[in-house]
């Protein structure tokens, strides 16, 4: 065999060698998450076991995510921003999955102004990505930050339109903001795309509500 064909030959076999290895690894990043579900404290003793035997990107995941399912989410939290941040982090995919995992479990924590700047991050890896718009958005919901809120629903809905969850929550920033007409339009859009959301109906009937308190003010504002 000559040269050339035996490094052929050696570089065929590293590769299927690596592609059996990473499949290994995602087979055990499966059941050590599935396991997250039924048993949290096994999960994350699995995890460290297998941190053990290489501290291997799937093993740092599965506790930080065992950790969040514990209540130690800001725990969890920190451990998924410094996997993605980390040299074997991975695709770009898979960092921006370990941030937004990071960024629902800071808000898990109550820690709104660190899931904004997580999810922040995410999107510098995945721009425009409407899950990710929504999730930042949920952020500035939680902090009161309406108009950030809005913005980042209007260009998730902008990509995704007629988002059911993208317009309850607009309707919900912009009836902090009192926009209430422009509210009810985003209500009416979420009730079309699910009619049957109990958390919107709710919303419709508080702008219904200011809407008839604004119109109230209007009427004693012109007797007086």
């Amino acid at each position: 065999m000559s040269i050339l064909a035996l490094v052929i030959a050696q570089l065929a076999m590293t590769q299927s060698a690596s592609a059996d290895f990473a499949a290994r690894e995602a087979d055990k990043l499966v059941a050590c998450v599935e396991k997250i579900e039924s048993d949290p404290e096994g999960a994350y003793e699995d995890g460290l076991a297998w941190i053990y035997q290489g501290n291997r990107p799937g093993a740092r995941q599965c506790t930080a995510l065992a950790l969040i399912a514990l209540g130690r989410a800001d725990e969890g939290a920190a451990r998924l921003e410094n996997l993605a941040n980390a040299p074997d982090g991975g695709s770009v995919e898979q960092r921006a999955e370990y941030l937004v995992q990071a960024g629902n479990a800071w808000l898990q924590a109550g820690a709104a102004e660190a899931a904004v700047l997580t999810f922040t991050n995410a999107l510098k890896l995945k721009p425009g990505t409407p899950d990710l718009l929504i999730d930042r958005a949920s952020a500035h919901l939680m902090l009161g930050d309406w108009a950030k809120a809005e913005k980042d629903l209007d260009t998730a809905l902008k990509f995704a339109p007629g988002t059911a969850i993208a317009h309850h929550m607009r309707g919900e920033a912009r009836l902090n903001q009192d926009q209430l007409s422009l509210a009810m339009d985003d209500v009416e859009a979420a009730m079309a795309a699910d009619p049957e959301n109990i958390d919107t109906l709710v919303l419709r009937g508080r702008i219904r509500e200011a809407i008839r308190l604004s119109d109230v003010r209007v009427i004693e504002t012109r007797v007086d």
